[in-house]
Formats: C-alpha cells, sequence, structure tokens
C-alpha cells in the first residue's frame, strides 16, 4: 500500500507541471510579435477608401461572427480556416460583440455594391464588413488579409493594431480571368490549387484551363482511353530548348506529361468554387490537334500516323477532318463527358489560327462544302464550330472562342468571344451582338519578357513590361456607349511554351497579372501609377512569404524627352520599380554609383549620349543602358 507522503509528492508534481505548463504557455503568449498597420497597400485599388485617426486592435481575444451566414456555409468555413492558417485563431460568437470581426449579408439590396462588392469598415469596436452575397464578403476578406501584415503566414502575431478606415468597393467588369495552358508543359493540381489561391488573393474570378493542344491531351476520357495512353504523354525532350528538340526516335519511350483524373477535376472544380472562381474548360478545335490526332490518326485529312508535338507546331496536318462524319461523332462525345464535369455555363473552342491546306484538297472536306453550298473553307470551320454550338446550347452552355470566328460566320451571337486582335476587331465583335472579353496579346500575353531578355529566363521574343500592362483599358477606344454593356470584361493568358516548371509560370505571371487585375477591378480614374509602384513592392514581398516566384521587374530606365529649344531637351528618366537610383552619365563613360545620381529634370544637348546604371537595394540591376537624345 502506497504510503501517505508518496500521494503528496504526486499532488505537488501535479501541482509543479502545471505551473510550468502555464509559464510556458504564457512565455508563447508573450513571444508572439506586436505590430502597427498604419497604411494599405490593396490591390486591385478600391472604388473609395479612407483613412481614419482612430484603431482598433486584433488579438487572441477578437471573436468571429457571422450575420445571415451560418458558419458551415463555404464563405464561412473558408474564411475560419485562413484566419488559422495565418496564426488567427478568433473563437465564434453567436452575436455580434466588442472586439469582433463581424461578417454581414445585408437584410435588404445595396444596389452600389451590386453581386461582388462590399463594404469594409475598421472601428475601434472591431471590424465590421458587409456585402449583399457570399460572393462580395469573400472580396472583403481577401481585402482584409491584404490589410494583414506581409509575414503574417509565417509569423505569430500577438497583438496587430490597424488604422481606422472605411473602405467601399465594387468590381468594374463580371469577367476577371486568368487562362494558363497546362498541355505544353503539366502542372499538378497542387501548383494547380496554389494559382486558384493567387487569382483569388487578387479578386479574378474566370480560369480558362486548357485542356488540349498540339502537346498533350490533359483530361481522363472513359469513352477514349487512347486519348489518356496516347495523347496525354510525348517524349521526354525537356532538356532541349523549346522548339529545337530532335524529333523522336523510333522506339523511344513517350513519358513527359499526364493529365487528371474525373476526381482531380471535381476535386479542383470544388476547389475554385470555394473561392469564387469558375473553371472553364478549353480544348482547341478543330487545329492545333496533333495530340488528338496522335490517338485518332483516322479523324485527320490524310489518315496518317501522327506523333504528339514536341514542341510549336503549326502543321496543316494538326488539324480535324470536317468533313468526316466521325470527327463530329467524336467532338460530341468528348464534349459530353467533359461539360458532367464543370458546371460551368461555358465551354472554351478555341478555333483561332487554324491553317486549311489539308482541307483545300481533302475529298471529305471538298464534298462537305459542296454539299452546304459554303464558298469557302472558313465556311467549313463556321459549320463545325456551329454544330458544337448548337450541341451545347441544347445542353444549357454557351461556346467561348476567338473572335478569329466572326471570319467563318456559323456561331451565334449567343457566343462569348476572346477579342485578341485590337479594338477594331472587338468593337465590330460587339456590334453583330456578341458579348466580349477583351484581351490584346500586347496587353494580356503574359509568355513575352517583362524585362530585359539578357537578364531573364527564355521567353517568347516581345516586350510587356510591368507599366505597360498597367496601361491597359479593357473597354476599347471610341467604344460607342451602347455596346459597353456587351463587354464584360478581360482575361491574362499564360501559353507555357517557356514554362517547364510551374515557379517558371509563376515568374511570368508575377507581378504583372496584379497590375492586369488593377485595370479588371478599378474604376479607370482611381489607378495610380506612382501609388500602384510603392504597392507592388509590398505584394513581391508578400508573394514572397508565400512562395510564389515574382521577378523582380524591369530596371531599364524610361527615359522622355521634350525640346525646350532647336539644341536643348529637357530629359525625364523614371524606372518601373519603385524606390530604384539611377546613376548617369553624359561624356561617354560607363556609370558607376559615384556618377550623379538622377532626381531632377536634365536639360542636355541633342545628340547626347545619356549612360544609365540602376541601384536597387543597393545592388546593381542588368546592364548598362545607353540612350541617345
Amino acid at each position: 500500500m502506497p504510503h501517505k507522503h508518496t500521494f503528496s509528492l504526486q499532488h505537488t508534481l501535479l501541482r509543479l507541471c502545471s505551473a510550468v505548463m502555464l509559464l510556458l504557455l504564457a512565455m508563447l503568449v508573450s513571444c508572439g510579435k506586436k505590430t502597427q498597420v498604419s497604411d494599405y497597400n490593396i490591390i486591385p485599388e478600391p472604388v473609395y477608401s479612407v483613412l481614419k485617426g482612430r484603431s482598433f486592435t486584433l488579438s487572441s481575444s477578437t471573436r468571429l461572427c457571422f450575420q445571415n451566414l451560418g458558419q458551415n456555409t463555404p464563405t464561412a468555413k473558408y474564411i475560419a480556416n485562413s484566419l488559422r492558417k495565418m496564426h488567427v485563431r478568433p473563437s465564434f460568437t453567436g452575436s455580434p460583440t466588442s472586439d469582433c470581426i463581424l461578417f454581414t449579408i445585408n437584410d435588404s439590396i445595396n444596389p452600389q455594391l451590386g453581386d461582388e462588392g462590399y463594404l469594409l469598415q475598421v472601428k475601434p469596436q472591431g471590424i465590421f464588413i458587409s456585402a449583399n452575397t457570399e460572393a462580395g464578403l469573400f472580396y472583403a476578406f481577401q481585402t482584409f488579409v491584404q490589410m494583414l501584415p506581409v509575414d503574417i503566414l509565417n509569423t505569430s502575431y500577438r497583438r496587430i493594431t490597424l488604422q481606422e478606415c472605411t473602405i467601399l468597393d465594387y468590381p468594374r467588369f463580371p469577367w476577371r480571368g486568368s487562362h494558363l495552358d497546362v498541355c505544353r508543359h503539366f502542372f499538378t493540381v497542387k501548383q494547380i490549387e496554389k494559382h486558384l489561391d493567387l487569382m483569388a488573393t487578387y479578386k479574378l474570378n474566370r480560369f480558362v484551363l486548357t485542356l488540349s493542344d498540339d502537346q498533350g491531351w490533359r483530361i481522363e476520357s472513359s469513352k477514349y482511353p487512347e486519348l489518356n495512353d496516347i495523347a496525354s504523354f510525348r517524349v521526354d525532350r525537356s532538356d532541349s530548348p523549346w522548339g529545337s528538340a530532335e524529333p523522336p526516335r523510333p522506339g523511344e519511350e513517350a513519358n513527359y506529361g499526364g493529365y487528371y483524373t474525373k476526381e482531380e477535376i471535381s476535386h479542383l472544380v470544388q476547389y475554385a468554387a470555394e473561392r469564387n472562381i469558375q473553371i472553364i474548360p478549353h480544348i482547341e478545335l478543330p487545329c492545333h490537334c496533333s495530340a488528338i490526332l496522335a490517338a485518332k490518326p483516322q479523324l485527320s485529312c490524310t489518315g496518317q500516323p501522327q506523333q504528339v508535338a514536341l514542341g510549336p507546331c503549326w502543321s496543316p496536318n494538326a488539324v480535324l477532318c470536317a468533313g468526316n462524319e466521325q470527327t463530329l461523332v467524336f467532338l460530341l462525345d468528348i464534349i459530353d463527358e467533359i461539360v458532367e464535369l464543370f458546371p460551368s455555363e461555358y465551354f472554351h473552342v478555341g478555333g483561332g489560327n487554324c491553317p486549311k491546306d489539308n482541307w483545300e484538297t481533302c475529298p471529305k472536306c471538298q464534298a462537305l462544302k459542296h454539299s452546304q453550298h459554303f464558298n469557302s473553307e472558313e465556311q467549313l470551320q463556321g459549320w463545325l464550330i456551329g454544330q458544337i454550338e448548337q450541341h451545347l446550347l441544347r445542353k444549357g452552355k454557351r461556346i467561348i472562342a476567338y473572335d478569329e470566328m466572326t471570319d467563318c460566320t456559323g456561331i451565334t451571337p449567343e457566343a462569348l468571344l476572346i477579342a485578341n486582335r485590337g479594338d477594331k476587331n472587338a468593337i465590330a465583335d460587339a456590334t453583330l451582338g456578341h458579348p466580349v472579353i477583351t484581351s490584346p496579346p500586347e496587353y494580356c500575353d503574359l509568355q513575352y519578357y517583362q524585362a530585359d531578355s539578357a537578364f531573364h529566363p527564355t521567353a517568347y521574343p516581345q516586350y510587356l513590361t510591368l507599366f505597360k500592362a498597367y496601361q491597359f483599358d479593357p473597354l476599347p477606344h471610341g467604344i460607342h456607349p451602347q455596346l459597353q454593356p456587351l463587354f464584360w470584361g478581360s482575361q491574362c493568358q499564360l501559353w507555357t511554351d517557356y514554362c517547364s516548371t510551374y515557379s517558371l509560370a509563376e515568374y511570368m505571371l508575377l507581378p504583372r497579372l496584379c497590375a492586369l487585375a488593377e485595370c479588371f477591378w478599378t474604376q479607370p480614374d482611381r489607378k495610380d501609377w506612382p501609388l500602384f509602384q510603392q504597392k507592388i513592392e509590398y505584394h513581391k514581398t508578400r508573394l514572397a512569404n508565400n512562395g510564389y516566384n515574382c521577378c523582380k521587374g524591369s530596371f531599364k530606365p524610361i527615359v522622355t524627352s521634350t525640346p525646350i529649344n532647336s539644341k536643348t531637351l529637357q530629359v525625364v528618366i523614371t524606372t518601373e520599380v519603385d524606390n530604384a537610383y539611377v546613376y548617369y552619365t553624359t561624356d561617354g563613360t560607363t556609370p558607376t554609383p559615384e556618377s550623379p545620381v538622377y532626381h531632377n529634370p536634365l536639360q542636355l544637348p541633342r545628340g547626347t549620349h545619356l549612360r544609365t546604371l540602376t541601384l536597387y537595394n543597393g545592388q546593381p540591376q542588368q546592364g548598362i543602358y545607353t540612350f541617345t537624345l
């Protein structure tokens, strides 16, 4: 039988352990950082925001409350789970209290906010967020997260003091898209999730996912398993520069690529929906079909065996035979499988850059052309896409196509067009009654270099700097006011020719995606390039802390000059990156950090050779540039 002193000793030890645990807990809490946020860097820029004099402190005692919204709704669960990941773990309260983050669905509709707008107020008593819909609350939460410290995911904060403010916000356009090609290079489900998180952060709501192109078929097919066995993989040439790989050798294994199972697609659709994003499948038709024809060569005009393309492919042989009855049967079967997985109203069929050489000599295509009394092969393409559109309309779906399809006829005004051929064609599309998404390559194609090609990973040989992307206006110049409602918005596009890894894809996306997101959401009179320059530096740090690979930007100075007289110019030097310093010489010598640093406009003779060196964070960036004035 234990001695009574044993019980006393055990009791003492338990009391001592409890005291130690309480002390350790107190130490952990006290070790959490404290910070004060006195300014906000919100992207996209809100419609209205104002800072006030008082503040609110977010701490472990702060409660979380949802009003007119259940705790188990998708938005409420997303908000609560996100806060936990940021080491902010407010307990739920059933009714609003002081020291509370309150999310409210409005009892009566506020017409100013629409379906995606919100009102966010930081007051001394708490944080008050209201919207007409869950989508509005979701976007308000994204704004709230941007108000928190940049390292919030990696650091535990004991107290975060936020400046009192009022933010009222709503989007300029309902369609704010990001397109990603996973055919040229295949990305994992986790990487697609990361892309969707990025989109949600910057309030983008349409994700166009290219699932079939020359270089691969990327979705499971039950009816045509050869698409996965053959069309989803190609010979591995990842160690060769894009477009210069040697052709496959006889018997060489095709093991580069992959596809998403139906379960994975369903998961991604749900993951996106929780972030107010619709995923829109894109199957490029009737061209760019090398992968399909590798598995189904009988659907080409020649019937000859083909291979999944290793790189760029513009061959006439990569086009489906329009005159083959089995082509349409195959396409409708595939579409039926795909639309079952995607609840989106839209299905993207592409239709751009279609060579018609084979159709001109194909007996089947020519027989169809004559039977339909067509005058051109363009009408053949219009007929084929038109058959697909009618099939989708019967299923309650609408097609998206590139606006080249207006040259082919055959589609209805219900078709949503991606206008990528300039303002004139975009206006013509709307005049025909089509809703339009503007996406001109010179502003929206993110496969272009964003800075000096000598210092950055290989990309498509054109330039789209952050500064230029920020100048984009989704509404064409000179548009008649009556046509404006047909312009639903815009989207950025990333074709992954030169993105063999998702990290490289992120590098091409960022930070230009942030600039375009502001173009899509923010009212034109609220856009401010100098302010955006400051904000994007904050966001580069935030993105890096969240594990994204972000380009630092272009450090080539922007030099502009205006005549003072016939011999002299006033020269202004600016930089895309905020807080970069430009050192210069005008005598032909090489600039160094000991050279004069630019502060104010210069007066220089015509013909001067202005040479520059840019420093950022104390380090030289890129090269020495010479400008002849």
